[in-house]
């Protein structure tokens, strides 16, 4: 197997094959991108550093720990974790879709036992390295479970999705005893780990309760929220709780039946009017399909999900400046799920569909005028997994993915956001109409800190399938008087750029790598920077670059000056 030296000499010899490609492709086409230095449009708020997965016991195990701490760095304490099975009866044996934590028992007489040993464990991990936990009250231990066998499931990506919904998904056979549960969890983490660490925490309650996940009533789910409710609150009067996580959006009309049960239903608990509610969430996932050969992705779907949870949470005077946060925002809905339709994982294709719906979140959120706290990207790692096996993880066996590089670029984003024009965009009402299945869409995210401008520049296309590059020219006025040059750092995720998924198959593909390629995959997993001119001259208050950008890559450059 080629040594480290051998290994980026076949990654530039494939850098070179990849340039003779497009060489062959059709003439490139011009995009005309302009950001105005001069014009905001408020905070650009950092929605990106949410993060979840259903298997809560990777945390922290050796490649989860890494990457924990890789979540951690871009933001130290802002980052948010987000788990499944956080209250799960068993032994905190890992597997696909599944985790536990065994953290409420009971003795033979029906007394609860709390152990929250791997409950620590998991948050110790998040809290070690900079990550906060987003805590999912789920799911039903089974001494409490009114259906409590079957209870575990033992799901592979070639059975069928709903034969993971058992006992852990039933309402609790005593109320008092769930409230119970809560409160003394709630109580535990301020022990251990002091109340103005915990009341920087969001806590919601359970998964998609519009499905399988949720096997009772709404009523049931109502009364279940009002009690939890209540069991957090009592031990974190500060506390700040919501939901409903419901999987499509707006759920057809589970959203919008949640909220008004917060906002005029009858408490369960105590029978006055009202629950309260300090975070209001809700999934959106796109829809990829395989067709003539190839992954075409849905993200239409994915921002009609948006759009439609936000036109009703608008329709509710007292929830307009109440956080959101997208609780799984994706482009479709099973991370451990495996097929021809899911291809786009592994390489740039997921980074630059990532980037483009991220930057319509904002644009929705403006449109309905809510309060938009966060985009949660359901990824984080499979551990002991084949190498790029295929699932939708941020890394694979501590291999950091291209996707992983576009939450770095938005960790260099800071400040007011700026208004961008580009003449080769699709315009947002189209994109939910149709998608992007004509022509591309290169357009830009911007932001302006002080003496510190970074754009986001990507091109994105559905269709996975090869096109000529956007030859981007891109003009920045407006920049303050009395600058005259500003240095210009291009970082950028391509095929041969913060790329180790195109080296490891340069490599050959191995399952096992040797010691130095593993360096050697490491160091392509990073983000990468483009060898460009490290200064720009400004003229009469602006800055103008001019790069190629392949389809399905993504740019961030950052412009500097003191």
């Amino acid at each position: 197997m080629p040594s480290p030296s051998r290994a980026f000499r076949t990654l530039a010899a494939l850098a070179f094959a990849t340039a003779l490609c497009q060489a062959q492709q059709p003439e490139s086409f011009p995009a005309h991108i302009r950001v105005d230095a001069s014009k905001t449009q408020g905070t650009l708020r950092p929605i990106w550093r949410y993060f979840g997965a259903d298997e809560p016991n990777y945390a922290y195990m050796k490649d989860g720990q890494k990457l924990i701490g890789e979540l951690g760095e871009m933001a130290p304490k802002q980052v948010f974790f987000r788990a499944h099975n956080l209250l799960t009866t068993g032994d905190g044996t890992p597997a696909l879709k599944w985790g536990s934590t065994n953290a409420y028992t009971e003795d033979a007489n029906g007394n609860p036992i709390y152990d929250w040993t791997i409950t620590d464990r998991i948050f110790d991990t998040y809290l070690q390295r900079g990550v906060r936990p987003y805590v999912q009250l789920g799911f039903m231990p089974q001494a409490l479970s009114i259906k409590p066998e079957p209870y575990r499931h033992h799901w592979t990506p070639q059975a069928k999705y709903d034969t993971i919904y058992l006992g852990w998904t039933y309402p609790p056979k005593d109320y008092g005893k769930w409230e119970e549960l809560c409160y003394q969890w709630a109580k535990h983490c301020v022990e251990k780990y002091g109340k103005a660490e915990v009341e920087t925490w969001w806590w919601e309650l359970w998964n998609e309760p519009n499905i399988g996940y949720w096997r009772g009533t709404q009523e049931e789910f109502y009364k279940l929220y009002d009690h939890s409710v209540a069991g957090v609150r009592r031990a974190i009067p500060n506390a700040k709780i919501g939901g409903p996580e419901t999987a499509g959006g707006s759920g057809g009309g589970t959203l919008e039946k949640f909220l008004k049960h917060c906002r005029e239903g009858t408490n369960a608990l105590t029978g006055s009017k009202g629950t309260p509610l300090d975070l209001i969430s809700f999934h959106a996932k796109g829809q990829p399909k395989f067709v003539n050969g190839h992954v075409q992705m849905g993200i239409s779907h994915q921002l009609r999900d948006i759009d439609g949870a936000f036109s009703v949470i608008a329709k509710f005077p007292e929830y307009k400046n109440t956080p959101i946060v997208i609780g799984e925002s994706d482009p479709e809905g099973c991370a451990a799920c495996q097929g021809p339709q899911n291809g786009y994982r592994n390489g740039t294709m997921y980074s630059s569909y990532t980037a483009a719906s991220f930057a319509r979140k904002h644009d929705l959120a403006a449109k309905h005028g809510v309060n938009l706290e966060g985009a949660l990207t359901w990824a984080f790692e499979f551990e002991d997994q084949p190498y790029f096996a295929g699932f939708r993880v941020l890394a694979s066996n501590g291999i950091d993915h291209p996707v992983l590089n576009v939450f770095r670029m938005f960790s260099k984003m800071s400040g007011q956001r700026l208004t961008v024009e580009s003449d080769a965009a699709i315009a947002l009402e189209d994109m939910m109409k149709s998608g992007v299945r004509a022509k591309p869409d290169v357009s830009a995210l911007a932001s302006l800190d002080q003496h510190k401008l970074a754009v986001l520049v990507w091109h994105y296309h559905d269709d996975d399938v090869s096109g000529p590059d956007a030859a981007v020219d891109l003009a920045i006025p407006g920049l303050p008087s009395g600058i005259a040059r500003v240095q210009v750092s291009h970082y950028r995720i391509d095929e041969t750029h913060s790329n180790a998924y195109t080296l490891w198959k340069a490599l050959g593909s191995p399952q096992q790598p040797t010691k130095d390629q593993y360096a050697s995959l490491e160091q392509a997993g990073k983000l990468a920077k483009l060898d460009t001119p490290a200064t720009v001259a400004v003229k009469n208050g602006q800055a103008e670059l001019h790069f190629a950008l392949p389809r399905q890559a993504v740019s961030l450059l950052v412009l500097e000056w003191k």
